[in-house]
C-alpha cells in the first residue's frame, strides 16, 4: 500500500526512520537532553542529516509523572512545529499526542501525523485527523489509562487483542474521514504489555504486515529490550537493534527510534536479505 503522511506519499518498498523529538525535561531516554527548544531544534537538524524522513515530536513522557494539561502540551509543542515546518518544509512532522485538542493545534502549525500511543483514549483525535487530512498511529494500549504502568495485565492471545483492536481502531479513522493511504497500525511494544507480550508480538509481527496496513514499531531502548538482556536504558542499543532486524524481517515499514544512522542500516539489511530491496551496489564477482 501507498503511504500518504498529507502531502508526502512513499511507495510500499519504501521504509522510514521516525527520530524521537522529546520536548519534555523527563525523558526516560535523554533525561531532558532536548528540553529547550534550541536544544531540540538542533536534534531536528542533525536527524535530517543522518536521514530520517519523520520526526516524531512529544511534549509528554509516556511514564507516571507530573500531570500535564493540553495548555501546557501545546505551549511545548505548537510553535516548536510551526519553527521546524518552515525550517524544513520537506520533512514529515509527527506529533506524539493522545489529545484532540493538542491535535488540531498541532496540524493548524503544520503537523502531518498523529502519533496516538495511548490507543484512541480520546475518541475525539480520529475526527481531527480526519478534518485535516492528516495521517494516524493506531496503537493498541489494552485500554489501560495514559501515562499509567501496566500491571498484571493478561491477554487469550496478545497477538490476536493486538489485531482486534488496531484494526477497529484503523477503521474508525477511515469511518471518520482519514484515507486509508494514511493509517498506520502499531503494536506498541511495552505499552498495554509486559516482557514477554512485547516479545510474543516481536515473534507474531508477520500477522500484522499481512492485514495490509503499513506498521509502525517503536522499539527504542524499551523495557521489554532491557529485562530480556538485563540492560539498563544506556545500554539496550545492541538489543534494540536485534529486535528491529526481527521487526524488518516481517516487513515493518516505519521505525520510531533515537538512534537513527545505526536503524538505518540494520532495516536495510534485513529488508535485503528479505528481497525487498536491492543492494545499494552490487559489483562483487561481476568487475
Amino acid at each position: 500500500m501507498t503511504l500518504r503522511l498529507r502531502k508526502h506519499r512513499f511507495a510500499d518498498d519504501e521504509t522510514l526512520m521516525m527520530a524521537i523529538v522529546n520536548r519534555t525535561p523527563d525523558s526516560f531516554f535523554d533525561k531532558g537532553a532536548t528540553w529547550a527548544e534550541d536544544a531540540a531544534f538542533e536534534r531536528v537538524r542533525l536527524v535530517v542529516e543522518q536521514g530520517a524522513e519523520i520526526v516524531d515530536i512529544g511534549g509528554i513522557k509516556a511514564a507516571p509523572g507530573v500531570e500535564i494539561g493540553a495548555a501546557e502540551e501545546k505551549a511545548r509543542v505548537v510553535d516548536f512545529v510551526a519553527r521546524v515546518r518552515e525550517e524544513f518544509p520537506g520533512l514529515v512532522i509527527s506529533v506524539d499526542t493522545w489529545r484532540a485538542e493538542v491535535g488540531a493545534a498541532v496540524c493548524e502549525a503544520g503537523a502531518d501525523v498523529l502519533n496516538d500511543a495511548w490507543g484512541g483514549a480520546d475518541p475525539e483525535l480520529v475526527d481531527v485527523a480526519g478534518q485535516y487530512d492528516a495521517a494516524i498511529i493506531c496503537t493498541h494500549t489494552g485500554g489501560v489509562t495514559p501515562r499509567t504502568r501496566p500491571y498484571r495485565i493478561q491477554y487469550d492471545d496478545v497477538m490476536r487483542a493486538v489485531l482486534d483492536d488496531t484494526l477497529a481502531y484503523a477503521e474508525r479513522a477511515h469511518a471518520a474521514g482519514v484515507d486509508r493511504e494514511s493509517i498506520v497500525i502499531d503494536p506498541a511494544h511495552d505499552f498495554g504489555k509486559n516482557t514477554f507480550h512485547s516479545l510474543e508480538v516481536t515473534r507474531r509481527l508477520g500477522e500484522m504486515v499481512g492485514t495490509g496496513w503499513p506498521v509502525l514499531v517503536s522499539l527504542s531502548n524499551k523495557d521489554f529490550v532491557g529485562e530480556t538482556l538485563d540492560r539498563p536504558v544506556g545500554e539496550r542499543l545492541l538489543g534494540t537493534l536485534a529486535a528491529t532486524a526481527i521487526c524488518a524481517s516481517a516487513g515493518a515499514r516505519i521505525y520510531r527510534v533515537h538512534q537513527v544512522e545505526e536503524t538505518r542500516q540494520v532495516v536495510d539489511m534485513a529488508w535485503t536479505i528479505a528481497g525487498r530491496r536491492a543492494p545499494a551496489r552490487a559489483i562483487r564477482g561481476i568487475q
